[in-house]
C-alpha cells in the first residue's frame, strides 16, 4: 500500500502581517509627503517673480507724480488694488495704494523694500491671506507670513504701525470658511503679541447664520462692491483715528 500526501493548498512561504503592511503603507505615504514638500513650500512661498512689472509700474508711478510724505501705505492683494475710492474714503489723510494682483502675503514681504521703505508710512494697512489659503496653504502658514512681513517692514521702518485686515468671509469662498475663522483667530493672537493691531472685518460681513453674505460683494462673489468698502472703511477708519495722526 502507497502512502499519499495529503493535497493542501500551498502556503506563501513568509506572509506579511497586518501590522508590517500598514507600517509599510505608512512609509510609503511619508516618502511621498516628504517629496510633495518642496512643492508645498514653493507654493505657499508666493510667487514674486509674477509681480516684477507691477511692482516697476509702481516705481514709474512715484517717478511721474511723486508720492506724498508718510502716507497711510495700503498694501495687498487685489481687495487693495480694486480699492479705488481710498483717498475720498479717507479724507484729510495721505494714502497711497500699493496692491497687486492675486498676491499673497509673502509676496508683499519679498518686495517689502520697494513697496514699503520709499514712502517711509505714517501706518501700514496690510490685506491679504484669502489667495494663500485658497492655493492650498494652512491658517499656520498665514500667521507666519504676517510675522515675516511685519519683521521686514519694521526693519526698514522701526517702529512702523501695523494693522492686518482680517481674512475676509467671501461668497466664492465660503467652502474656505473654517480655514479662514482659524487663520484669523491665529492673527488675532499673533497681532495681540506683537504690536500690531486686527481689523475685524470678518465678524461684520458674516450674517446671522454664520455664513458670508451676498450684500457685500460684486457679481464674482469674491471682490467686494461699494457696500463692502464703505464697511472696511469704517473699521479702518475707527484704527487710524484712534492710533495714527493725520
Amino acid at each position: 500500500m502507497v502512502a499519499t500526501a495529503s493535497m493542501r493548498p500551498e502556503q506563501p512561504a513568509n506572509p506579511a502581517s497586518p501590522s508590517a503592511t500598514r507600517a509599510t503603507g505608512k512609509f510609503a505615504w511619508l516618502l511621498l509627503a516628504m517629496a510633495l514638500l518642496p512643492a508645498w513650500a514653493r507654493a505657499c512661498g508666493g510667487h514674486p517673480e509674477q509681480w516684477r512689472a507691477d511692482i516697476a509700474a509702481f516705481a514709474a508711478a512715484d517717478r511721474a507724480h511723486p508720492p506724498p510724505p508718510h502716507p497711510v501705505l495700503f498694501v495687498g492683494s487685489s481687495s487693495i488694488r480694486m480699492w479705488s475710492t481710498l483717498a475720498e474714503d479717507f479724507p484729510g489723510r495721505a494714502v497711497v495704494n500699493r496692491g497687486f494682483g492675486g498676491s499673497r502675503i509673502p509676496d508683499a514681504t519679498h518686495y517689502a523694500r520697494r513697496l514699503v521703505a520709499p514712502y517711509h508710512p505714517r501706518a501700514i494697512v496690510l490685506y491679504a491671506g484669502d489667495n494663500d489659503l485658497a492655493e492650498g496653504c494652512t491658517p499656520r502658514h498665514v500667521r507666519n507670513a504676517l510675522a515675516a512681513f511685519v519683521r521686514r517692514a519694521r526693519a526698514l521702518d522701526p517702529g512702523v504701525p501695523i494693522a492686518f485686515i482680517a481674512v475676509k468671509p467671501s461668497m466664492a469662498r465660503k467652502h474656505l470658511l473654517p480655514q479662514i475663522r482659524h487663520a484669523n483667530a491665529l492673527v488675532r493672537d499673533y497681532a495681540g503679541r506683537h504690536g500690531v493691531a486686527y481689523l475685524d472685518v470678518f465678524t461684520p460681513m458674516l450674517g446671522p447664520d454664520g455664513q458670508p453674505q451676498p450684500q457685500w460683494f460684486g457679481p464674482d462673489g469674491l471682490h467686494m462692491n461699494r457696500e463692502g468698502y464703505a464697511l472696511w472703511t469704517r473699521v479702518v477708519r475707527a484704527w487710524l483715528d484712534a492710533m495714527v495722526q493725520p
